[in-house]
């Protein structure tokens, strides 16, 4: 447990960043309000009380607790790979992003029964889905372990057996 802390503070400064921000948008924003920033990008107050991408939003609400169990679950499993492979960088990387990520969207389930997002970028008419810092953290965490699969795997491949 001891070499595995600074992954536990990275995580601890994902779920700070996204809670920060959520708090300015809430602090300054109404839902439903557009706030344009660039010709593609605007923070925008909605509410998902869905998984990525909205999807499950419309159910009448089970999706609330089957989403905060799905959450408990893996920062469970991801603190666990944490804590025995601190020594794996890329990984442990990877690993500290989505749990910072689902710990801060978990915040938010259990303070408002749904996800704070703000994050609008649209092009040529279609706008991706509104997400946050936690959504953002989650999807470079994901990108990281894939990355990390190869490198792993290729390092495994060249070593003499």
């Amino acid at each position: 447990m001891r070499s595995a802390w600074r992954w536990f503070v990275l995580a601890a400064a994902v779920v700070l960043a996204d809670q920060a921000t959520k708090a300015v948008v809430l602090a300054h924003l109404v839902l439903g309000e557009r706030v344009e920033v660039t010709s593609f990008f605007n923070m925008v107050l909605v509410y998902n009380k869905g998984a990525a991408f909205s999807l499950l939003s419309n159910a009448p609400g089970w999706q609330t607790p089957l989403l905060i169990g799905f959450a408990l679950v893996a920062i469970g499993i991801v603190g666990t790979l944490l804590v025995r492979s601190p020594g794996r960088r890329l990984l442990c990387s990877g690993l500290a992003l989505i749990l910072g990520g689902a710990l801060g969207n978990l915040i938010d389930r259990l303070r408002y029964g749904q996800v704070v997002d703000f994050l609008d970028f649209h092009a040529a008419g279609w706008h991706w889905p509104a997400f946050n810092v936690a959504d953002s953290a989650i999807t470079v965490g994901a990108a990281v372990l894939i990355i990390e699969g190869f490198v792993h795997h290729e390092g495994r491949a060249r070593a003499p057996s």
